[in-house]
């Protein structure tokens, strides 16, 4: 939309694009124009006796004001004389000419006048019109006038505004009947040459106070579309005053959300008869009165709200796209609900998805009268006007509130909602508020002192009020210095700007289900600051999270077979799936959030949280595993202040020479080396590469053997020793020797030295040496001898396997794509694993990756082999044959039949979550069962894969399956302090563990699954270890210093 501003020059000053300005509306406006012609004739129409006989009683005023003047001239100078003239007559004309163009006798309750008696206008209307816009501003701030005072000219476009502030101002002349919305938006001139205009509509026009789109319904249908249904999260705000005490003024922008097709019934809407209510202070009170509308309890108290307008012509069933304002009150001892009914007129009816501005009067008609003034205006003119006896709407409250979006009845110091929780009963506003201005203009002064506020004492001083206010609209300075256009305007009481303060921030920042605190609504006068609100459809409050229930197995049956692919999303799908994964994103930092706050609290330093005990361990030697392998999860989830007060940790404290005992060479390098260089990766801060490259010269301990082949387990204090594990003391497992190149190689770019990638890659191709039939590698190789060889038979893409096989790709893409011998193994792997391991289940067909234990298949799976489904996708898409050919075609379904797999070992159990492996028995009734390992300590493969999944075939069923593990994790494994791991995932027992990876991975790639913005790139720039920590290939990495 594009909109231009109005003159806000002083009165009197010459204005030489004045006639360019009406010609420019002249030309583009010419329904405005008519509209703007039968409403200036029907006020003239309308004009009193009474108006006129004032007018007359200015000017004689006047004579006599200027003649005096001239006798003081003669005293103060001849100069002095000639300026308080001036002043003296610009405001006398400014009243008269806003008695003109503004009628404040006739207007009652309901229609304003008749249609009939129009006179034709012998000037033009758009010449009228600027006219009088720019003589009612005397004193005016001007919006582009940066100079600090009012009435200097500036060619300076408005900068601070948000694009909904901006289009607000396509209101601003709303009220004189200006058509000033274009069809093409055209970019705002920073130069200053020609028409100044606003850029954009209003993009988030769906969503309450900028708040988060929830999900209500997902599903896919039987065209294999994913089907979703969302609306705006259901917020209100709680204000800590009553807005009705006193005679006051309130003024208020909204914004109504289009009614979607999701509300209708066989084309008719079935809640559209509801009123959308904008604000109200009601309380219950026994000498109250019971809604007409609303019903309940007795109370009193103001509602103002939208009711739905319907054309007579075409009936009830029209759809409701317009409204009438209604303000409704009761009064104290008054058994009664009056209503003032906004006018039904077209030009001042509520449009859905535009910006519009109500203002509210309730004025003492004088100091002696018994009798108050109840005023209603739409978009700047008056829409309804009654008078009653002077009574007090609202009782005292030692705790008042005011609600705002939503109806509400305040009992004693709580405020209820309405009973239903059918959300068509709710009367919310479904609709965005801002600029909420208060003034207490009579009465006992309870929020502001006497000089501050404003004195309402006439119909005109209300229009003359109305006027400003709605020029200045969302311009917060306006609005504060609107005591410069005139004697008696004053700055608000109050001022919540709403949406005129939110935009900058993003929507799922400010709302998520799992919020552990209202968002607060800043008062900028005072500091009286409220509280927003989230509520879900069925009423329950969206920070007080609802119990998951696993939505149970079998569901998605067509991606079981690996060949499914969902047709394309349309672009408007694709968004609507973009906001729900942005604030599910939000939601999964807050969980980060939580597990950090509990560690940093209970634990820092530690190796690990106790989340139970509230207490930490050093299990791992001493080393900060969990602060260091949570570093590049802190930077990816912008919890910069958190990363920030590690590095200090890491900088400080964090001494490799001091830890104690043996630590694991495999766990000590995927974790924590793995996260220094991550964050160093990741910060090109210089203290994570001095301490990666201190670990990592001790860790070359471990490579001092006979074979080249490390050992398992590293002394790394001073004078320290390497050795193999004592359970296995004269072999080391696969998985520990072949996880160590990424990490190593990295290092020695970023260092210069060579040594760390020569012993690393020596290991690995050690190994590669040795004649495994069909590329599957035992789980044991001896290494206390030369040559290495096989200590044992066993197979296995589990547990001392998975990792070897995942490295055999990333060490292939980590260099570049040019060590071919690394890829060909890969793949011959690979086809070993589909031919000899893969196998599927009855009765559903589930495929699945066993195990061979001394020659013999074990149908077993492992959740570590979970990793598999990604690897094997990651490996199709980066195929030397490219991705269409029958090697890679052949890896990217056996990658998605396991990653159904995957998601079922989670969606068949009590909880939600799968337990550390499961057995296959084709002659059950069921596809698996779990083992008698049927813990879950938060492991992550499962969503590594969802992750890589959606990351390259963008496919939003993985955010799906991902959004349900995050759930049953927050659901049964959340404690007060952190997450703990579940003893049994159908008992949901908690055990006192929360292992480092759960920060490091599983909470990483839980995020990334559902965020779009970060940069990591799987197929061009980045490698990720095995612990998840992303490294930038070896041709990208940064050079050594």
């Amino acid at each position: 939309s594009r909109t231009r501003q109005p003159s806000l020059r002083r009165r009197g000053s010459s204005d030489p694009d004045r006639s360019e300005e009406s010609s420019y509306y002249r030309h583009n406006n010419n329904r405005g124009n008519h509209d703007r012609i039968e409403g200036f004739a029907t006020r003239r129409t309308h004009i009193s006796n009474t108006t006129i006989s004032t007018t007359r009683m200015a000017r004689i005023f006047t004579l006599v004001v200027v003649s005096m003047l001239m006798f003081w001239g003669s005293l103060w100078g001849i100069e002095s004389c000639i300026g308080l003239s001036r002043v003296a007559i610009n405001m006398v004309l400014g009243e008269r000419h806003d008695h003109q163009l503004d009628d404040e006798s006739v207007f009652g309750s309901g229609d304003l006048s008749s249609e009939d008696g129009a006179e034709d206008f012998s000037e033009d209307p758009s010449e009228v019109l600027i006219h009088e816009n720019s003589a009612g501003l005397r004193g005016s701030f001007d919006p582009h006038n940066n100079s600090g005072h009012p009435g200097a000219e500036s060619e300076e476009t408005p900068q601070g505004l948000s694009v909904h502030d901006l289009n607000a101002r396509s209101h601003l002349l709303k009220a004189e009947g200006r058509q000033i919305i274009n069809d093409k938006p055209m970019a705002v001139d920073e130069d200053g040459k020609g028409e100044k205009s606003y850029m954009g509509n209003d993009s988030t026009h769906d969503l309450f106070f900028a708040g988060a789109t929830i999900e209500e319904k997902r599903l896919v249908n039987r065209k294999g579309r994913i089907e979703t249904k969302s609306y705006p999260a259901h917020s209100y705000a709680l204000l800590p005053v009553l807005l009705d005490s006193n005679p006051f003024s309130i003024s208020i922008w909204i914004n109504l959300s289009p009614l979607t097709k999701s509300d209708e019934n066989n084309g008719v809407f079935e809640d559209s008869r509801r009123p959308r209510v904008i604000l109200s202070t009601r309380s219950e009170n026994y000498s109250g009165c019971h809604s007409d509308v609303f019903g309940e309890r007795p109370a009193t108290g103001i509602v103002l709200y939208a009711q739905p307008h319907y054309d007579d012509k075409a009936g009830n069933d029209a759809e409701a796209n317009t409204y009438q304002v209604v303000f409704e009150y009761a009064r104290a001892g008054k058994k009664l609900c009056r209503t003032l009914i906004g006018s039904s007129k077209n030009v001042q009816l509520i449009r859905e998805g535009e910006w519009h501005h109500i203002t509210i009067f309730a004025t003492r008609m004088s100091t002696e009268s018994e009798e108050e003034r109840i005023s209603l205006y739409v978009d700047g003119d008056l829409s309804g006007r009654n008078e009653h006896e002077l009574r007090q709407f609202s009782s005292y409250h030692s705790n008042p509130k005011t609600t705002i979006g939503r109806y509400a009845t305040q009992v004693g110091s709580k405020v209820e909602l309405s009973a239903e929780n059918n959300a068509t009963t709710h009367w919310e506003l479904d609709g965005r508020v801002g600029m909420l201005s208060f003034w207490e203009t009579g009465g006992h002064s309870t929020l502001s002192t006497d000089f501050r506020r404003m004195t309402i004492e006439s119909a005109s001083n209300e229009d003359h009020v109305v006027r400003a206010i709605n020029r200045a609209a969302f311009d917060i300075r306006a609005i504060r210095e609107l005591s410069l256009q005139g004697s008696f305007l004053k700055e608000p009481t109050l001022l919540y700007t709403f949406d005129g303060q939110n935009q900058h921030k993003v929507s799922n920042e400010l709302y998520s289900e799992y919020s552990e605190s209202p968002h607060l609504i800043e008062e900028v006068i005072s500091g009286r600051d409220g509280s927003i609100m989230s509520e879900l459809i069925d009423g329950m409050l969206v920070h007080q999270r609802q119990a998951f229930i696993p939505l149970g197995a079998n569901r998605y049956s067509e991606y079981k077979d690996g060949t499914f692919v969902p047709p394309k999303l349309k672009a408007s799908e694709r968004k609507d799936l973009n906001e729900i994964a942005r604030a599910r994103s939000g939601i999964v930092k807050k969980a980060m959030q939580h597990a950090w706050n509990g560690y940093e609290k209970y634990a820092f330093g530690k190796d690990e949280l106790l989340p139970i005990s509230r207490n930490g361990q050093d299990n791992w030697g001493g080393q900060g595993t969990t602060l260091v392998d949570s570093l590049s999860t802190l930077w990816i989830m912008g919890m910069k202040k958190e990363f920030n007060k590690a590095r200090d940790w890491v900088r400080d404290y964090l001494d490799f020479s001091q830890v104690k005992g043996g630590v694991s060479v495999f766990e000590t390098t995927i974790r924590n080396l793995g996260g220094l260089l991550s964050a160093y990766d990741l910060s090109g801060d210089k203290v994570f590469l001095d301490k990666a490259d201190d670990l990592g010269m001790r860790l070359m301990r471990a490579f001092d053997s006979r074979t080249g082949i490390p050992y398992g387990e590293v002394e790394l204090f001073d004078g320290g020793h390497a050795y193999n594990t004592g359970w296995h003391s004269n072999q080391a497992v696969l998985s520990e020797i072949g996880t160590l190149q990424v990490e190593f190689r990295y290092l020695a770019k970023i260092t210069g030295k060579s040594e760390y990638a020569t012993n690393a890659m020596r290991a690995l191709d050690e190994l590669l040496k040795l004649d495994a039939e069909f590329g599957l590698y035992p789980t044991f190789i001896y290494n206390s001898k030369q040559p290495p060889s096989f200590g044992n038979s066993d197979i296995s893409i589990g547990a001392m396997g998975d990792s070897f096989y995942e490295y055999l790709l990333k060490v292939w893409l980590q260099g570049g794509k040019r060590e071919m011998k690394y890829r060909h193994m890969y793949d011959k792997s690979v086809n070993g694993i589909i031919d000899k391991l893969v196998h599927m289940s009855r009765p559903n067909y589930l495929t699945y990756v066993a195990e061979l234990k001394r020659g013999r298949v074990v149908h077993k799976m492992d959740h570590l082999s979970c990793f598999l489904g990604g690897n094997l996708a990651l490996g199709a898409y980066t195929h030397p044959n490219g991705l269409d050919s029958l090697t890679a075609q052949r890896q990217l379904k056996t990658g998605k039949q396991l990653a159904y797999t995957c998601y079922q070992m989670y969606a068949q159990s009590k909880s939600g979550l799968s337990p550390e492996f499961v057995m296959f028995d084709n002659g059950a009734k069921e596809d698996f069962k779990k083992g008698h390992a049927p813990y879950y300590i938060l492991r992550p493969e499962t969503s590594e894969t969802l992750f890589i999944l959606y990351h390259l075939t963008k496919d939003p069923v993985y955010r799906e399956w991902g959004w349900e593990i995050f759930q049953a994790i927050e659901e049964h494994c959340k404690t007060d302090a952190g997450y703990a791991a579940i003893k049994d995932v159908d008992r949901m027992t908690q055990d006192n563990r929360m292992e480092s990876f759960f920060l490091a991975e599983t909470l990483k790639y839980l995020y990334l699954l559902q965020d779009d913005t970060n940069d990591i790139d799987l197929l061009n720039t980045h490698v990720f270890n095995t612990e998840a920590h992303p490294l930038k290939r070896l041709s990208l990495a940064p050079e050594p210093y």
